[in-house]
């Protein structure tokens, strides 16, 4: 996926300045709702994920939001909420969790950026984490969603380890 950071470099401005360059150099649909607001359309390898980045001044903080298409229907949301505490338990980095309003799943992660500095690699590292672990786990979600699996069923389907080399 590797967003390219050629041509970026780390500066003092708002932090989503940068964000939103880097968006545009990847000619990915960005819409700038506000200073402090930016929604980006990112294609995955399952789904486009709709990425809402804000930036909040008062902690100096990053967040990033990755919503991804899988309305879960209320009577999965049980099901689902133990398939975000066994998938949460897999990544060092962010988490999952499922809007209470849309039943919407979504990656969320905030970096913290003493001064508001922000590097062109932080937004490579931020984006690539978010939609990569979509990815990995959307399978999963669908299962459990739509395909009546258990988590522990469609976690074990879904990550499956590779052994050797081909």
């Amino acid at each position: 996926m590797g967003l390219s950071v050629a041509g970026l470099t780390e500066r003092r401005s708002h932090p989503l300045d940068l964000v939103e360059e880097a968006v545009i150099a990847r000619d990915w649909v960005c819409e700038r709702n506000g200073a402090d607001q930016l929604i980006a359309e990112v294609g995955g390898r399952w789904c486009d994920c709709h990425m809402l980045f804000v930036w909040c001044e008062e902690i100096g903080a990053l967040h990033v939001t990755c919503a991804f298409d899988v309305r879960v229907p209320k009577e999965s949301r049980n099901p689902i909420f133990e398939l975000l505490a066994l998938a949460n338990d897999r990544l060092w980095v962010g988490h999952f969790d499922l809007s209470s309003v849309d039943g919407l799943p979504a990656f969320r992660h905030a970096l913290l950026l003493r001064g508001g500095v922000l590097s062109a690699e932080q937004i490579e590292d931020l984006v690539d984490i978010a939609v990569s672990e979509v990815d990995r786990f959307y399978p999963a979600f669908h299962y459990v969603a739509w395909g009546g699996r258990t988590p522990a069923d469609a976690l074990a389907f879904t990550m499956l380890d590779t052994v050797g080399e081909a």
